[in-house]
């Protein structure tokens, strides 16, 4: 009987230390692929993490206003080549004779600093000291003309001559109103028209500015 046993224990023990040795070995294998793997994700979720914040731009914080793009503003001026139409006050007047004996040209200077421009028939009013008569609009189209500073510009008033052998009635000034223009500026002349002319007003006639010589 006691032959038998030993044996028996010897192999007992050397089935219990081999097993201890496997469970030993699968462990370390099992630790290693874990720790491996752990590392290969960590790497990867790294690598990831990276590029997106890098092709992505950050979102606005709340209440944020997007930023424009450069030159994308509506700041670029748009100004006009001839500048704003010339005012009364900016205006010095004169008054010569035309090429015909019954033509008035009425000058206009710009005495300002910057270009203006005209456009348009002048209000004209004959005054004197038996009333105002109103000048007649022509048939003429008028340009658009630009007036530089110390530079002028002029347009006709048509007065038909006093051929009635009668003394007739004399205007002693001019109220001139510029085109697009409300205020006027009166100027020293002398007119002598035909009754039958200053009863009515015909025959008294303006151009527009730029037209005439």
């Amino acid at each position: 009987m006691r032959a038998h046993t030993l044996p028996l224990a010897g192999l007992a023990l050397v089935a219990g230390l081999t097993l201890t040795a496997c469970d030993g070995a699968d462990g370390s294998a099992a630790s290693d692929g874990s720790s491996s793997s752990s590392a290969q994700a960590s790497g990867g979720s790294s690598q990831g993490s990276s590029q997106g914040s890098g092709d992505a731009p950050a979102p606005a914080e709340k209440g944020e206003k997007p930023r424009q793009e450069a030159g994308s503003g509506s700041g670029a001026g748009s100004g006009s080549g001839a500048g704003d139409a010339c005012k009364t006050a900016q205006l010095d007047f004169s008054l010569s004779h035309g090429m015909s004996e019954n033509t008035y040209l009425v000058n206009l200077k710009n005495t300002g600093s910057a270009p203006c421009s005209l456009q348009g028939f002048p209000g004209v009013d004959l005054k004197g000291k038996d009333g105002t008569i109103s000048a007649s609009r022509s048939q003429e189209a008028g340009p658009k003309v630009e007036v530089k500073p110390g530079e002028e510009t002029r347009f006709t008033l048509h007065a038909p001559a006093n051929t009635s052998g009668g003394s007739g009635v004399t205007f002693t000034s001019l109220i001139i109103t510029p085109p697009n223009e409300t205020h006027s500026k009166s100027l020293p002349a002398s007119i002598n028209l035909a009754v039958t002319d200053k009863s009515d007003g015909s025959g008294v006639m303006v151009d527009p500015v730029g037209v005439g010589k």
